[in-house]
């Protein structure tokens, strides 16, 4: 196994540059401090773009991993070519950094965008009313496919991430999304565990196609308990439904001896979903640097 490990943004409640917590800078600092050898681009501008980005990672002496880009596949034209558009920037923000090794080039990371009703109600047990007809799968296929080949042409592997509260969030969904097309997977353990499948066989069954890891930990108790009382995605955030590595319910011993197995190359990025607002700094801070020596433990 041929790998590297990162943080993201998300770990620090940061969804938008005019709400962060912390600078960018700072950011990188604690990351870098805390042994990471990447970070995730968090939303799109945060940490700069072209050569302010290039510069700025410099300077902490850390790689890009990737970054999120949700679009609206499968529905109305004007809103996917307003995305793609999103998409390109994101591309070009990616491009424009250096890349010592192909295997860690940054991954677009491909996502849909929340799903009002499953935002207000994750994970297991889905509703299965709430996601595509098979009328609509075949139309939201072909824009991810779209999406993927526009990564391609700019020499990027672009990866898909099921989540929480979106349209592709189950294991099955997953399925039927990959059997379409040939995107590759980002499998992020702690969504995958809250949508009721376990990442260890999600590593068996996918294999190669797996060309990013989120690694988090994840709490199937909090979860219920957020939603037997109405409360929605963000509470599940806000309330313990991610937890720090070795909290939570996850078998991180299986996943990395699975990932082991087959043989896996690329980024490992560490995440724990903190809320926009409230954070204790000093405590994540901890909890990221404690992931970081549990990874070491596990020699990675």
């Amino acid at each position: 196994m041929h790998v590297r490990t990162a943080n993201a943004p998300v770990s620090y409640g940061i969804y938008s540059p005019d709400t962060a917590p912390l600078a960018a800078d700072e950011l990188l600092a604690a990351f870098r401090t805390a042994g990471y050898a990447g970070t995730d681009s968090g939303p799109l501008g945060y940490l700069g773009e072209g050569g302010a980005l290039a510069r700025r990672l410099a300077a902490h002496g850390l790689r890009l991993a990737g970054g999120w880009a949700d679009l609206r596949y499968g529905g109305d034209r004007d809103d996917f070519a307003a995305d793609l558009r999103t998409l390109d920037r994101t591309l070009d923000t990616f491009a424009s950094v250096p890349v010592d090794d192909e295997v860690f080039a940054p991954r677009p990371t491909l996502a849909c965008p929340a799903h009002p009703r499953r935002f207000a109600a994750p994970g297991t047990p889905v509703d299965p009313a709430l996601g595509l007809t098979d009328a609509e799968w075949e139309p939201f296929a072909a824009d991810v496919q779209a999406a993927a080949d526009r990564c391609r042409e700019r020499g990027l592997e672009p990866v898909f991430h099921p989540h929480l509260g979106t349209v592709v969030e189950t294991p099955e969904e997953t399925r039927r999304l990959l059997s379409r097309t040939d995107v590759s997977l980002c499998l992020d353990t702690g969504h995958w565990w809250l949508a009721g499948g376990d990442p260890a066989e999600a590593v068996a069954e996918w294999g190669p196609r797996i060309r990013q890891v989120h690694l988090k930990d994840a709490d199937r108790r909090a979860l219920a308990r957020v939603r037997s009382a109405g409360g929605d995605l963000r509470r599940v955030v806000a309330e313990g439904g991610f937890r720090a590595l070795g909290e939570g319910e996850i078998d991180l011993a299986a996943v990395v001896a699975a990932l082991r197995r087959t043989g896996y190359a690329g980024w490992l990025v560490v995440e724990q979903d903190a809320p926009p607002t409230g954070q204790d700094l000093d405590r994540i801070a901890a909890h990221q640097s404690a992931n970081r020596r549990l990874l070491q433990e596990e020699g990675l």
